[in-house]
């Protein structure tokens, strides 16, 4: 090599399109080698891709490549979850067709990808915006309707009046919709639903086979399955009713003070008074979701009505109240304050006894509670025959008493509800199914599948196009031919993304994928993503897996057998005094003050945080990639932080990054082909390398492999030229090739190997050479260290003794005086007392 600079805007798009026509990246199914599936999370086609998808797909792609050189037939695709909000959004903000403004932007994502070099199959790219995904996604929800996992219920929902669509608990902030700001209204609509619950136990069971997922997320899935044991039973009421209630705490049926239902339950229902109706009014605009209910103030309207304790016949007073939610158990709770925090707020408010019936001993029965309310164990107090017992076995007493006196059961209960999965939305996939006045609702036939969207829809008016355009829904009932309409509603965007690892593993254009060709792939050997698709991605991609097995088409119901999820990219924010937020390229140091490059205004940094354009403080992959090239960038990515925890973004680092890229490449050139002669040690730190690496890759430790890569490379550089100098650069370039690619391509390509480093193998370990067959031994005076020796490994008390008396720093440090004894500890220590 002669070349003194690695030009990575030279080499960069040469050995991307090298890659590319050689089609070196292709997953071959047909392949005898053992097969390897790894998958990061497809991404939103938002227009550009950032920082956060940069460091996700780097951590996959060091993965993939690895694999491949172990000898791997490696499936690593690239795709889009392309329909939902944004773009509808788009369509009404800017004027333009969702699609056109989806596909514009995959087209831009798709080029940055390729300039950050990922190898990617890019022949299976997916868009779930594409009638060709869609049309098979309908497929197999009509194949679940026929299985029995498809209901159309009638269900409360969050209505915008304003947007005119439904949305999710967690798309209402106080009360109104995310987007508009409209106060959200409830409204009864007929809505489409997938059995999830059908498969809650399972599902939860499942949990403990994922040994290789984090356990927070397992322990986040099980908290939203959220099964529970209780006791389920019926107040009897003043005006002559039951009303049945569920409690997961029978044992504190003695401290309960009063009673609680729903806004929208019956009882609330049947109240005839203002009061009465303007209160449930209120509660139907307040927080939906359960953090929202937790953290709101308890709010409560004394219906007047009470009910009767099953035990002491006292009146309980009976409420409704803003913290009951319908869908939960029976919409109505047994308020205990004293170990409940949200009934502790309620009673407090609304003067209520508290009355505590768990103490830590008999002892503390009469013990006042200190401001909040205790949930933990003890023993039961203040509650007639269950005094002494523990919680359980308190639970089990009053359980048997109310199944034996017939007033009562012991009950399971999920937090889990049936997965709503209508939209009033264009921009989603068409539910197919059609609704005739004569037939009901009628499965699209297969055959005119699939189901795609009109072109030519208006957004200037807020709600959904399907439902107000003038054609597309009209169309005759496959059963009888009568004029029958379209359901307009479109599926969940989660449907999406809960079936697309399937799709790219298999391909036909007949159905949405081949089951034994699916089995060769699946499960997904290795997925990344956020940790913010815990739950809901998650769980509906376990879900949807299970049903598919439900119904025979795949052999597995797990469909990531290795979960890992990585840590954001974070950046500081700067901000100008009126509040407004500046990018990192329009600020610059001013000593140590912050400055506008513009003009010199003060600005204040702010917070290291996630990547965010609302904060604007986000640093464009492109322009990194134009100064210091793709595999700079992909190093920083990899390097300082854990890959599950936040890795903050510096100028500095990255500069740095840039500058380890040319020291290796002048390493690469300083590789003597005629040197000659033996440095076993350095071919023992190389040997050592390589399997270290191995390991910390197959690990995702990649700031592990990272140093010991940097340490390697300095000691290659350190060596004198010899024959095992050249095996140790050779052995860097391997092990940096999945990491840094481009720059591994062309020093391959350099030195004169034939073929691509990317279709190379991982070098071999010799073991003998993993074992150190030398030791730095310490050797203190007096406690205090003097110096460092090598010595043989294992070497016996004696040598070690003698090793260290003829040290020449020992010697000063000890000046003549007596030795009184000599502490050796074999490998490690001499220490010389005086």
């Amino acid at each position: 090599m002669t070349d003194t600079r690695f030009d990575p805007s030279q080499a960069d798009g040469r050995w991307q399109r090298a890659w590319e026509e050689a089609g070196t990246f292709e997953a071959d199914s047909n392949s005898a080698k053992p097969k390897s599936y790894v998958l990061e999370m497809f991404p939103y086609p938002s227009g550009r891709i950032h920082m956060g998808h940069v460091r996700n797909y780097t951590m996959g792609d060091v993965l993939a490549r690895y694999k491949k050189m172990r000898g791997h037939e490696v499936l690593h695709p690239m795709g889009w979850d392309a329909f939902g909000m944004p773009a509808e959004n788009a369509a009404m903000e800017k004027g333009v067709h969702p699609g056109g403004w989806t596909r514009d932007n995959i087209e831009t994502m798709k080029a940055q990808l390729k300039r950050i070099g990922f190898a990617l199959d890019w022949s299976r790219e997916i868009a779930t915006c594409d009638p060709e995904y869609y049309g098979h996604e309908q497929a197999l929800f009509l194949d679940m309707y026929a299985a029995g996992l498809v209901y159309r219920k009638e269900s409360e929902v969050n209505w915008d009046p304003v947007d005119m669509t439904v949305l999710a608990n967690e798309q209402v902030i106080d009360g109104k919709g995310w987007r508009s700001g409209a106060e959200i209204e409830k409204r009864k609509l007929n809505q489409w639903f997938l059995k999830i619950t059908d498969f809650a136990e399972d599902l939860l069971d499942g949990l403990d086979t994922l040994e290789d997922w984090p356990e927070k997320v397992r322990l986040m899935q099980e908290n939203w399955i959220g099964k529970s044991q209780g006791l389920e039973f019926s107040f009897d009421l003043s005006n002559g009713d039951k009303l049945p209630v569920y409690s997961t705490r029978p044992d504190t049926i003695f401290g309960a003070s009063f009673v609680a239902v729903a806004a929208d339950h019956p009882v609330a229902q049947t109240l005839d008074s203002d009061a009465a109706r303007d209160f449930i009014e209120r509660c139907k605009k307040g927080g939906t979701t359960a953090a929202e209910l937790e953290t709101a103030e308890k709010l409560g309207f004394d219906t007047g009505i009470t009910a009767r304790h099953p035990f002491t016949g006292e009146p309980l007073p009976v409420f409704i109240a803003n913290f009951v939610l319908m869908d939960y158990g029976t919409g109505a709770v047994m308020g205990v304050p004293g170990h409940d925090q949200r009934d502790f707020e309620f009673a407090t408010k609304y003067e209520l006894p508290i009355t505590r019936v768990v103490a830590s001993s008999p002892e503390d029965a009469d013990k006042p509670f200190a401001g909040e309310a205790e949930a933990g164990d003890g023993v039961i107090v203040n509650s007639d025959f269950l005094n002494g017992m523990s919680v359980e076995e308190a639970k089990a007493a009053v359980n048997a008493r109310a199944e034996g006196e017939g007033w009562g059961e012991g009950k399971t209960v999920w937090r889990l509800r049936d997965w709503g999965v209508s939209r009033q939305r264009y921009w989603g996939t068409p539910i197919p199914f059609i609704h005739c006045d004569t037939c009901g609702v009628v499965p699209v036939p297969k055959d005119q599948l699939p189901v795609t969207l009109p072109e030519d829809v208006d957004f200037q008016t807020p709600g959904n196009p399907l439902l107000r355009h003038p054609t597309w829904k009209h169309v005759e009932c496959p059963g009888c031919g009568g004029k029958a309409e379209r359901e307009t509603d479109t599926l969940d965007t989660f449907t999406n993304s809960s079936w697309y690892f399937l799709r790219f593993a298999s391909q036909p254009a007949d159905k949405p994928f081949d089951k034994e060709e699916v089995a060769k792939w699946l499960p997904v050997e290795q997925y990344i993503g956020g940790i913010e698709h815990a739950i809901l991605h998650l769980l509906y991609a376990r879900f949807w897996t299970r049903a598919l097995k439900h119904m025979g088409l795949v052999d597995f119901a797990e469909p990531f057998a290795s979960l890992f999820t990585q840590g954001m990219v974070t950046h500081e924010t700067y901000q100008l005094g009126d509040g407004s937020w500046l990018s990192p390229d329009e600020v610059r140091k001013d000593g140590a003050d912050w400055v506008t490059i513009e003009d010199g205004a003060p600005v204040t940094a702010g917070r290291v945080i996630k990547m965010s354009k609302s904060k604007k403080n986000v640093v464009d992959p492109d322009a990194i990639i134009a100064r210091f090239g793709a595999d700079a960038v992909r190093w920083f990515m990899l390097s300082d932080s854990p890959p599950e925890r936040d890795l903050p973004w510096s100028e500095a680092g990255i500069e740095g990054c840039g500058r380890f890229v040319q020291r290796l490449w002048r390493l690469f050139e300083s590789a003597d082909p005629n040197a000659t002669g033996e440095d076993k040690a350095l071919e023992r730190k190389a040997h050592q390398a390589i399997a270290a690496v191995a390991e910390d890759i197959e690990a995702l430790s990649f700031n592990k492999a990272v140093a010991r890569i940097y340490e390697l490379t300095s000691a290659a550089e350190k060596a004198q030229p010899s024959a095992s100098r050249n095996f140790a650069i050779r052995t860097v370039l391997m092990l940096v090739s999945p990491m840094m690619p481009h720059l591994a391509e062309e020093a391959w390509a350099k030195a004169g190997n034939s073929g691509l480093i990317a279709d190379a193998a991982w070098p071999e370990v010799d073991p003998a050479l993993l074992v150190e067959d030398e030791v730095t031994i310490a050797v203190q005076h007096m406690g205090k260290l003097r110096d460092t020796l090598t010595a043989p490994k294992g070497a016996s008390k004696e040598d070690l003794e003698a090793l260290a008396l003829a040290s020449e720093k020992v010697q000063r440090s000890i000046d003549g005086a007596d030795i009184r004894k000599v502490i050796v500890v074999p490998d490690r220590l001499v220490n010389i007392v005086t």
